[in-house]
């Protein structure tokens, strides 16, 4: 439907449109494609929108007065309230529930789609109007394709207001253009249905398996990071790649985290846009590095519990944050001088804790609890089922190693030279990946649930 319905009408309407119409076409168009998906909380991404608009206008008039602080203050309470309510309030009560043994109702409300993107869009919006690193939007239309604009959507990556302000104000559009954001969306979706949905045969295979030996956790945990990476790197490439075609850049949301030599450097090419957004409204606001090293821990953790529960409303993801509180912390104090002067020890140190930080973070999933996934990885046990796997996933592990390397890039750049191999390149994964969209049943994007 989206191939071949709405992504073929937007462009012939928006390429149509005068230039000064184009926002208001791509926010319809948003507004549709969320609608498909959540026809009532589209009134909340406009409740969202409204608000926060009008709050920023608000705050620039009256910049310097204690008005201007009451909406900001009303921004973001607005912001942390509806996700908070969205995401956490059954959370909250389950906790309290079992902590006094109460039995208060759950409120059973869904997530809606795209909350913890679009929230942080926004309240990092108001904020950067209130210290004036952003003028605020007069065009209400153009806010609102800011906050709605369907590429980056429901899945990210966060895109901050300032970085795209001119752009909404005056785009430019050319062919070249628009042949690289095709050419970047193909790629995205590649990632998506040829290796992230494949590699979750694979996890499901072992959530199912009576036969959970340690080859086969290892080829678990492997198949999962690998899963989740090109899931959710393959979205963001298709975002950029649509926001290209219209006319926008988008930030890059991924730097080939794989080759990492430290968690730290993991965190820096990873979700980039995520941990720019902590970085700039939690972490450097707390007082960053600024106020002695025990200050800048308790910052660092205040970080990444934060970032744990953004990525949902479970006490394992809390505890993958911490996770990573503590191997940062530990770099930071002394290791990480010490992994700058190795070669390849610094490489397989992150690959194993990055491995270990996604049995934290699966600890929820049916199949696969943080204990049994621990004592399966360490603990040898044989079976002919993990023969098995390796014979029918073997390849596709080792492919999805090489395509999270830099080798691709390399490999396209010497074909980009020849006109016609780069074609039939381009128009092969085309055809595969639309063999396996047709063949798909519901492959949503991993982090729509987040």
């Amino acid at each position: 439907v989206f191939l071949y319905a709405f992504l073929p009408l937007t462009l012939a309407v928006y390429a149509l449109a005068p230039q000064r119409g184009r926002n208001a076409v791509l926010l319809i168009a948003s507004l549709l494609f969320y609608a498909f998906g959540e026809p009532v909380y589209v009134l909340l991404l406009l409740l969202s929108s409204v608000s926060n608009w009008a709050l920023s206008l608000c705050i620039e008039r009256r910049r310097g007065t204690r008005t201007a602080k009451l909406a900001l203050a009303v921004s973001v309470l607005l912001n942390l309230g509806l996700l908070g309510f969205f995401k956490y309030a059954d959370f909250f009560l389950t906790t309290v529930n079992g902590l006094f043994g109460l039995s208060l109702p759950l409120t059973g409300v869904r997530l809606p789609l795209g909350i913890s993107f679009y929230t942080f869009q926004t309240m990092s919006y108001t904020i950067d109007v209130y210290l004036g690193q952003a003028r605020a939007q007069k065009n209400l239309v153009q806010f609102g394709a800011y906050v709605a604009m369907f590429p980056q959507l429901v899945a990210g990556p966060i895109v901050r207001y300032t970085d795209v302000a001119p752009q909404l104000q005056s785009r430019t559009h050319t062919v070249q253009d628009a042949a690289l954001g095709a050419r970047r969306f193909v790629l995205g979706l590649g990632k998506k249905v040829l290796l992230a949905n494949v590699l979750y045969e694979l996890v499901t295979v072992y959530q199912q398996s009576g036969q959970k030996t340690v080859l086969l956790t290892w080829m678990y945990a492997g198949a999962y990071m690998l899963h989740v990476y090109f899931d959710f790197s393959g979205y963001s490439d298709m975002a950029i790649g649509l926001g290209r075609i219209m006319g926008f850049r988008f930030a890059e949301n991924f730097n080939y985290p794989f080759i990492s030599g430290s968690l730290t450097e993991f965190w820096r090419r990873w979700h980039i846009s995520l941990s720019t957004w902590f970085r700039e409204y939690v972490y450097i606001p707390l007082g960053g590095n600024r106020k002695g090293l025990g200050r800048q821990l308790l910052n660092i953790a205040i970080v990444w519990f934060l970032t744990g529960l953004w990525h949902g409303a479970s006490w394992n993801f809390i505890a993958w944050g911490l996770y990573y509180f503590v191997l940062l912390t530990i770099e930071k104090t002394f290791l990480l001088k010490y992994l700058k002067k190795g070669k390849v020890w610094p490489h397989l140190y992150t690959l194993f804790f990055v491995v270990l930080g996604w049995g934290l973070f699966t600890a929820n999933q049916p199949g696969a609890p943080l204990g049994l996934l621990l004592q399966k990885l360490f603990v040898p046990q044989g079976g002919i089922s993990a023969v098995y796997s390796l014979r029918n996933y073997g390849v596709l592990l080792a492919l999805g190693c090489v395509c999270s390397s830099a080798l691709p890039r390399r490999l396209w750049d010497k074909i980009s030279r020849n006109t016609v191999a780069k074609l039939l390149v381009f128009t092969l994964l085309l055809v595969l990946c639309v063999c396996y969209v047709v063949a798909a049943t519901n492959a949503t994007a991993l982090y729509a649930n987040f």
